[in-house]
């Protein structure tokens, strides 16, 4: 059974959300779910990629000196 949630936002992001639907022929509890379900996919990636890089650093995993470099050396041209 889905489950409903009430937000509180700006009529403007409303007026917003009415002419996504219109144009889409959605409905706003369509667009809503899905503008959810994308930003939890992105945001659940970057804090996993978080927690995997701080677990690398609290174990002392850092890239050494020479591997700075090298890296440097590959893309910092390339970046500039």
């Amino acid at each position: 059974m889905p489950a409903q949630i009430s937000i509180r936002t700006s009529e403007e992001l409303v007026g917003q959300l009415d002419a996504m639907a219109e144009a889409t022929g959605r409905s706003r509890s369509f667009l809503i779910n899905e503008a959810l379900r994308e930003y939890i996919t992105r945001e659940a990636w970057q804090v996993a990629e978080i927690r995997k890089a701080l677990k690398e650093a609290d174990a002392g995993d850092f890239a050494t000196d020479e591997e700075v470099a090298a890296l440097d050396a590959k893309w910092g041209l390339n970046a500039r």
